[in-house]
């Protein structure tokens, strides 16, 4: 039985179950993002609490592969020799009565994910698993402050989408360039602080040193490549003096790997 505390941070678990899934839309959000909307029969019962939940997904590569994803039972694992690769993304979206689940991919290059939201077409197939658990962080705080780059725009986006107009938001993303920017909305006040790659006078370590803190009681969130997560939150302790109860970084990739969102 669940006993957590509803109005503190805490974690919930989920039944872990995989799922097929059919790719339903394609939808280009700017030139190196997509959007994938994927549903069927199969999502019915899916459940993700936390705006930073992950799903597994798996990108077979052989028929072996395929195979092992489809007729294996979850209980049983599925065998190393057939071990198709994975990579972890956030639901940005999901709605029960249409069995749809919205994913944004970033189009950075090579990889298996990248390489399948690079040429998928409705019809396609896509299996999921997951989430194992969720995050949940209770409305109790007067503001946020959230922090990422293109990896984390599914998860900040989607925590704008649930927080009451009485509350406040600072946004700082890092983006490719200024054709990244997307459109981040919310009933709560957002300011949002856009630092561009291609632009040699932008650093998102420097534009946190510079950052005026939300007033009131703050939670802040912050997911980059994994290095560039752990010099933030030491800036937002040692600088900025935060809480340390209430900031959460974590690394979405690693400068060796390719990112997962």
């Amino acid at each position: 039985m669940n006993t957590a505390n509803p109005q503190t941070i805490h974690r919930v678990m989920h039944e872990i179950k995989r799922r097929k899934l059919q790719v339903l839309r394609v939808v280009d959000l700017t030139p190196r993002m997509r959007r994938i909307t994927v549903g069927g029969p199969e999502l019915a019962g899916f459940i993700s609490l936390g705006s930073d939940d992950h799903v597994k997904l798996f990108f077979p590569q052989s028929a072996d592969e395929l195979n092992a994803l489809e007729n294996t039972e979850l209980s049983a694992g599925i065998k190393d020799k057939v071990m198709p690769p994975m990579r972890d993304y956030t639901p940005r979206r999901y709605n029960l009565d249409t069995l749809e689940l919205d994913l944004d991919f970033v189009l950075h290059g090579d990889g298996p994910a990248c390489t399948w939201a690079a040429q998928v077409e409705p019809g396609q197939s896509l299996h999921i698993g997951g989430p194992r658990g969720s995050m949940i962080v209770p409305d109790i705080f007067d503001s946020y402050l959230l922090i990422g780059d293109e990896t984390a725009l599914p998860a900040i986006a989607r925590r704008l989408d649930e927080l009451p107009a009485n509350r406040k938001v600072l946004v700082v993303v890092e983006v490719e360039n200024a054709q990244e920017e997307q459109p981040l909305t919310s009933a709560a006040s957002v300011e949002v602080i856009w630092v561009h790659r291609d632009a040699p006078t932008e650093d998102l370590l420097k534009t946190v040193e510079g950052l005026s803190i939300p007033s009131g009681e703050l939670y802040t969130w912050v997911a980059t490549e994994s290095a560039l997560s752990r010099k933030v939150r030491r800036v937002l302790l040692d600088t900025h003096n935060l809480n340390e109860e209430f900031v959460k970084a974590v690394g979405y990739w690693r400068l060796d790997d390719s990112p997962q969102e």
